[in-house]
């Protein structure tokens, strides 16, 4: 008897697994059919910033290949109106990357509306710069040739430096596997690097202190913890800026006006 009733719930508690199965099959057949498409549409219900949408169905999106500046600093303000402008209550195209999600679990694609790439126009406007954390992909030359157009145009996170210094302060070395950036002054007379800041294309940066170099003199930058032991030397604490996989650096002045930048 006891074998007989072990069958039966066996056969039960499969019939019960095919039920829920096919009540569920078209729900997990969608989710499926997301998760394998190369592309899907959907509308914009809300502008979060630059970078980050949000459909009507709830879902975040983080745009791929760019990084737009944060809330409170210059030009996140009219990056996230550039963006409400082109895309929202519009219906949008989705395509996606190598990886499909990141770690906030947001959605991550380049976004179309009709044959317009918002992420590339947010780089030619530049309101953002180009940001390829997971490696280059069939997109990357693209996005780097518009960060050059918004260089030529000269314009928001491309405005070069007037600092008089601008023209002074070059970028010597640049080691990612010891993290060290040296920087020389090739002018004739001192310059102030006071809250000149380096940043990578994410959100890492170092921010110089009350410094000035001298003439013909240079200074390095150790990114990680360590002790000041030199008059040319700082250190970043356990932040970094360097990636060894391949980053871009921006050294920019205490105005936030583009100094130099190096793809490494």
């Amino acid at each position: 008897m006891k074998k007989v009733k072990s069958k039966n719930q066996k056969s039960l508690l499969i019939i019960l697994v095919i039920f829920l199965f096919i009540i569920n099959y078209n729900f997990l057949d969608k989710k499926l059919s997301d998760f394998l498409a190369e592309e899907k549409t959907g509308v914009v219900e809300r502008v979060i910033d630059g970078d980050t949408l949000v459909l009507e169905s709830g879902e975040h999106i983080r745009l791929l290949g760019i990084n737009t500046p944060e809330k409170g600093e210059p030009y996140s303000k009219e990056a996230k109106d550039f963006a409400e402008q082109l895309a929202l209550n519009k219906t949008i195209t989705l395509k996606f990357g190598k990886e499909r999600t990141d770690l906030y679990n947001r959605t991550l694609a380049y976004v179309f509306l009709e044959n317009r790439n918002i992420n590339l126009e947010l780089v030619k406007e530049g309101l953002a710069n180009y940001y390829f954390p997971g490696g280059k992909d069939v997109y990357y030359e693209k996005f780097s040739e518009a960060w050059k157009m918004c260089m030529e145009k000269n314009e928001n996170l491309c405005e070069k430096s007037e600092d008089v210094c601008s023209n002074c302060i070059l970028l010597k070395e640049l080691n990612a596997k010891s993290d060290e950036i040296v920087f020389e002054n090739a002018c004739s007379y001192e310059c102030s690097l006071a809250n000149w800041s380096i940043k990578d294309e994410g959100r890492k940066h170092f921010i110089f202190p009350e410094f000035a170099l001298n003439p013909y003199s240079q200074v390095k930058v150790i990114v990680k913890e360590g002790e000041d032991n030199s008059e040319n030397l700082y250190w970043k604490g356990e932040d970094y800026v360097l990636t060894p996989t391949g980053d871009t650096l921006f050294l920019r002045d205490s105005w936030g006006k583009l100094v130099l930048w190096k793809t490494y």
